[in-house]
């Protein structure tokens, strides 16, 4: 890769091992990766034979960025968005491992989520969740279920502006972020800058089941926030942030003045699982007008219409990550073709523009 840098996407097992040595893979360069599901391929052969072909033509079109190693360090604490702490650590453990000790930062959680924070009954509003996710998909429904803007964006035909930073002025209660091609390398560059934010952290990268874990346990250990996959009934708390499980859906709802995860099957009336615009129409409810949004790369145009809605519904901020620095810039392409982004803005900046726009 160092040599001649090539698009290359690697097909991985569904396993911890095989989840591990896709991460490596994406570190060392790899565009993307597709798991060896022979179950779902034998079921699903025409999906199967669909999702290929596009992730070859996305991955043919992407941006080969080459070796991008992980971050060893947290990011240092910014005044302004975190509480003084002990300093930390001036190394962290191998990537992918986890530090023989605890953090210094008092704030971490133990565990990725602490059974107080939860509900003890989760079926008696299992109905309700139910419920709202149906109607979710009622209203981003377009064809089979897919979100309509997906059908309305392709490669070429944009305008890409990157633009300066300058701060909205408004209340951020949470930050939500999508991502799917080159997501997992986009979120390992902007992740670990973050300090241990005032505010809770969502994302929604497209990843299957098998491996979604695997990613909040990596990111976790080189990150000042406090990095887990997301459970059903966890409650969203400052300085967390919680990764959509891969193969599911997540949205939210109401516990008091909290806000809670509610993660369900998907019945595969939407195209992606997880998907972007669900989760992000579902906070949307809950924080009209206080969400801080952001798309990263990816291919095809997931989130466009979620954060159509939250722009629409309350005013909320939104942010993509210019063409430049996308390893495929589609999802974002749909959000500025669409003047749905407040900012656009390279990779890199992100994480001192989120800090500076949460001060």
């Amino acid at each position: 890769m160092k040599a001649t840098p090539t698009p290359i996407m690697m097909f991985s097992s569904l396993t911890y091992e095989g989840a591990n040595s896709t991460f490596q893979a994406l570190e060392a360069g790899a565009i993307d990766f597709m798991p060896k599901n022979f179950d779902d391929i034998a079921h699903r052969r025409e999906d199967a034979i669909k999702n290929l072909r596009e992730s070859i033509k996305a991955v043919s079109r992407s941006h080969v960025m080459g070796f991008r190693p992980a971050p060893r360090t947290a990011a240092a604490p910014a005044p302004a968005a975190r509480p003084a702490a002990p300093a930390a650590p001036a190394t962290k453990p191998a990537f992918g491992t986890r530090p023989a000790a605890p953090a210094p930062a008092a704030a971490r959680p133990v565990t990725p989520s602490a059974p107080a924070a939860k509900d003890p009954d989760l079926s008696k509003t299992a109905g309700a969740a139910m419920t709202q996710y149906k109607k979710i998909n009622e209203m981003l429904g377009g064809g089979q279920g897919t979100p309509a803007a997906a059908k309305k964006f392709t490669f070429g035909d944009h305008k890409s502006e990157t633009t300066a930073f300058k701060k909205s002025g408004k209340r951020h209660d949470i930050v939500a972020i999508g991502s799917s091609t080159g997501g997992p390398i986009a979120l390992q560059q902007l992740i670990p800058k973050l300090p241990k934010l005032n505010v809770p952290v969502i994302i929604v990268q497209h990843m299957p089941a098998s491996f979604t874990k695997t990613f909040a346990q990596r990111l976790d250990a080189i990150s000042a926030l406090h990095v887990v996959e997301a459970a059903d009934g966890d409650i969203l708390e400052p300085g967390t942030c919680y990764i959509a499980p891969g193969g599911m859906q997540m949205i939210f709802d109401r516990v008091g003045i909290k806000t809670r995860v509610r993660i369900i099957k998907d019945t595969g009336r939407v195209a992606y699982n997880p998907c972007v615009d669900v989760s992000f129409v579902s906070l949307n409810q809950f924080h009209r007008g206080k969400v801080l949004a952001m798309i990263l790369t990816g291919m095809g145009s997931d989130g466009c219409e979620g954060c159509r809605v939250m722009k629409n519904q309350g005013g909320s901020v939104v942010w993509a990550q210019n063409e430049e620095t996308c390893v495929v810039y589609g999802m974002p392409q749909a959000i500025v073709n669409a003047g749905i982004a407040d900012l656009v803005l390279p990779l890199d900046e992100i994480a001192d523009c989120i800090v500076k726009e949460l001060s």
